[in-house]
């Protein structure tokens, strides 16, 4: 069991740096606090909540993931290598596919209540 606990450190701790080193997590991070100030401010259902969620889930994953890859890739090729910066550019590439279906999500979900507002 300690070894089990140990390891939500070792994935909060992973977090946290991302948090602190990468400009681009730190901004989905916010975009994740404003879809879901404006999620409660609109009473979106929870069926709703559960794409955005899955949305939001996805994002910030693929931005870790994208990390580990971009930071792997440095360590593994410290010197600029075509087959790096392959790696590099698929890697950031999953992250902008992703965050195209959230924002295509979070249009779906909330443009009609917010429209509905203005009207």
């Amino acid at each position: 069991m300690h070894k089990f606990l140990r390891s939500f450190g070792f994935a909060l701790d992973g977090i946290i740096s991302a948090f602190k080193t990468q400009p681009n997590f730190r901004f989905h991070c916010v975009a994740t606090l404003l879809v879901v100030i404006l999620g409660v401010f609109l009473k979106i259902s929870a069926f709703e909540w559960l794409w955005l969620a899955l949305a939001i889930a996805m994002v910030l994953a693929a931005e870790l993931l994208n990390t580990a890859i971009e930071s792997l890739t440095d360590l593994a090729s410290p010197n600029i290598h075509p087959l790096a910066k392959r790696a590099k550019d698929t890697a950031a590439a999953a992250v902008l596919v992703i965050a195209a279906f959230a924002i295509a999500v979070a249009a779906v979900i909330l443009l009609p209540k917010l429209l509905s507002l203005l009207v």
